[in-house]
């Protein structure tokens, strides 16, 4: 894959990224249960608001500017912050923790204190307030669907996605902080997810776990809920470094090991993923494909898998150059998905351009400029 293709696809992605717009949110309360339970969010479309698809978003700008070493960015960022903040945050939920994954690495740039404490209230908030289900992990709460100041609590939960919206900071918080309380408890949230939702048979995650049904529910291994491991355990290990145990590291690297090796074996002849990663009459599905190609490069990188898995990840990032419009919209992406009960769910969520779609696009492309 040359390198150019790679930095003209990643300028396209990110010039739509940063002007997706907002959404309006106000159709949130008129839409239909049933849209929303295909993935018919508005909140989650377009950028300027605070929550997980804009924050993942917003950590694909950063990584984009750290491959080009300055920051060309920086302004966008600080402006995206501080009309938030004008607006006032919404309600504090593992969702709305993403866009502290960029604001953390921001605050060394920019004097501003209340970023600062910004994040600091955050890490405080994840370790003392934030409901926890048994064994303590962190409880899967999201913002409520109409109301940006509500919750919806998903009680007993835990899901993939906590490990990169949450999870992942509070470990960049631990080390940039020096509070070894913050990386043990990242490290334990780590744990947990791997210990409830990882299929030892086959080596993929499930999406979610109940603690009140003892099950995972629809017992679906869903592409994007799977990436969400490849991405986070990649950038934490690399964050952390030798701040966690030997065994630790290894118990971590074997897990993401062995997914990876499953997902090779998954990827579709296109070089892409299905949305329901066994089976192949689902849609291939660009977000979470993106998030693999990623992970899996980062971990050749830090050495966990070798280079064998370079024709895997470089076959994959031609896919996503293909599935970039010339209007840098990323395509077949899969809308804001809830935990499903069937596979039925997860390939009936609608297909639409998503902030994160874009970003995590264009992080495996970053990742790719550096092979």
């Amino acid at each position: 894959m040359e390198r150019e293709r790679l930095i003209e696809k990643a300028e396209l992605v990110v010039n739509k990224l940063m002007n997706l717009g907002k959404a309006d949110e106000e159709m949130d309360k008129k839409t239909s249960k049933e849209s929303h339970k295909k993935g018919l969010i508005a909140r989650d479309f377009g950028i300027q608001e605070w929550d997980w698809p804009q924050g993942v978003g917003l950590y694909g700008l950063l990584k984009l500017q750290k491959f080009y070493g300055d920051q060309r960015y920086d302004e966008f960022l600080k402006k995206w912050y501080e009309d938030n903040r004008k607006i006032g945050l919404p309600s504090s939920n593992i969702n709305t923790t993403t866009p502290f994954l960029t604001l953390v690495d921001l605050v060394s740039r920019v004097d501003e204190p209340a970023y600062e404490n910004m994040c600091m209230e955050r890490a405080e908030w994840l370790m003392h307030e934030l409901p926890k289900t048994k064994d303590g992990g962190f409880q899967h709460v999201t913002t409520a669907i109409g109301n940006r100041y509500g919750v919806h609590l998903n009680d007993g939960e835990i899901w993939a996605d906590t490990m990169f919206m949450a999870v992942l900071f509070l470990s960049k918080m631990g080390v940039r902080y020096d509070r070894q309380d913050y990386i043990d408890e990242a490290v334990k949230q780590m744990l947990i997810h791997i210990k409830y939702l990882y299929e030892k048979k086959n080596g993929l995650f499930y999406h979610g776990w109940s603690f009140n049904l003892n099950s995972n529910f629809g017992g679906i291994f869903w592409c994007r809920g799977n990436c969400w491991f490849t991405v986070a355990a990649s950038d934490f290990l690399e964050t952390v470094g030798d701040r966690i145990s030997s065994g630790v590291r290894s118990y971590i690297e074997d897990t993401l090991r062995t997914q990876i090796a499953t997902l090779a074996k998954l990827q579709a002849p296109s070089g892409l993923w299905h949305t329901v990663l066994d089976d192949e009459s689902s849609y291939e599905e660009v977000s979470g494909s993106s998030g693999f190609t990623a992970g899996i490069i980062k971990a050749i990188k830090l050495g966990i898998v070798d280079d064998s898995y370079l024709p895997c990840a470089k076959k994959a990032l031609a896919a996503i150059c293909d599935n970039v419009a010339e209007d840098g919209t990323v395509l077949n992406v899969s809308a804001g998905t809830g935990m499903g009960d069937n596979a039925e769910h997860y390939k009936n969520i609608m297909i639409a351009p998503m902030a994160y779609g874009q970003s995590l696009a264009l992080i495996a492309l970053c990742e790719g400029m550096e092979i």
